[in-house]
């Protein structure tokens, strides 16, 4: 059987194509290269470029391959960007999830993962890590539109013969150990990625949004899991989902977290600079803290964590920018653009 991964060109849907790649299965995926890029794709998956709401598209790719499970990244991901233009969020994110799992389930295809997120909690009351049975407060269109998707996912689940599980990641960084895959989105909004390109002077500056948050130094606290880690989480629910587990939702991270200022302060040691440093206003939809309570997943999916560490999520992410600034230059040199 086949995987089909939505979205499988972009950051963290890439690093999931390695990862199933790497363990054997045969992939397929579907991006329409919005943000993501050809060459991050595996060679070994059959590629198809478009949008999953194009149902000519999905048909064909249907036919074409014995697709059991479905692997869904698709979608928007900038939390203050959603504020702006929700509308964009709910059709990206809402409207063509609600597509693709209608015909998942006419497709009769067994087992659906979502690419959900932290976001679908909001600010909680406490700074203990945050449960899968926190009550969910979205502050942003971009958390309530992934919070509907994973609603539609349930009740989809309980009227058909699909089984799903829904992955909500805490804040996803660095880059495959073998710099085979990173983030390569132009003008991303991810700390680490920013901080890096900052240090490397790939950017003039780098802004802190809000000083005055009820933390220890008043930035914003987040649990930072490395990609590759959360790709693993991926092949994991789908073995286990195989294996006859049923649907369930599971927090994505390490159940610790970091500062803004304390992830400035691990990209200067490891890029052995500085760089400037603006700081501005809170953005609208931030939490002040955001860490997960992963038990569940390591539980339930015997989910390991490698690279649980501030220090190696950077030291990748540094990595994979030097690497992109050279791919740069070389087709700056060849005459081709990147």
């Amino acid at each position: 059987m086949a995987v089909l991964v939505t979205g499988g060109a972009g950051y963290i849907g890439s690093h999931v194509v390695w990862a199933l790649v790497d363990a054997g299965e045969d992939v397929v995926v579907i991006d329409r290269l919005s943000t993501g890029f050809r060459r991050a794709v595996a060679p070994a998956a059959c590629f198809y470029p478009g949008d999953i709401a194009d149902v000519a598209l999905l048909n064909e790719v249907l036919e074409r391959h014995p697709i059991d499970a479905i692997i869904h990244f698709a979608g928007s991901v900038v939390v203050p960007e959603s504020v702006t233009v929700p509308l964009t969020y709910y059709d990206n994110n809402t409207l063509k999830s609600h597509a693709l799992i209608a015909k998942a389930v006419a497709a009769r295809i067994k087992y659906f993962v979502f690419s959900s997120t932290a976001a679908v909690y909001g600010t909680q009351s406490s700074h203990s890590p945050i449960s899968e049975n926190a009550p969910l407060r979205p502050e942003s269109p971009y958390g309530t539109s992934k919070m509907m998707t994973e609603l539609m996912l349930r009740d989809a689940a309980a009227a058909h013969p699909i089984v799903y599980t829904a992955l909500r990641y805490f804040n996803v960084a660095g880059a495959d150990p073998g710099l085979r895959t990173g983030q390569s989105t132009a003008g991303a909004t991810h700390l680490i990625k920013v901080a890096c390109e900052a240090a490397l002077g790939k950017r003039p500056s780098i802004t802190v949004y809000g000083t005055d948050y009820p933390t220890p130094d008043g930035t914003c606290v987040r649990d930072y899991i490395h990609v590759t880690d959360l790709a693993a989480a991926h092949v994991k629910a789908l073995e286990r989902m195989r294996r006859g587990g049923g649907s369930m939702v599971a927090n994505c991270g390490y159940g610790s977290g970091y500062s803004v200022l304390d992830v400035l302060d691990c990209v200067r040691k490891h890029a052995r600079r500085d760089f400037p440093v603006i700081f501005g206003d809170r953005r609208p939809g931030d939490s002040d803290f955001v860490v997960a309570d992963p038990s569940l997943a390591r539980h339930e999916l015997d989910w390991i964590p490698r690279y649980n560490d501030l220090d190696v999520i950077v030291e990748t992410s540094l990595s994979w920018e030097a690497r992109t600034s050279e791919f740069a230059s070389t087709r700056s040199l060849l005459g081709t653009e990147v």
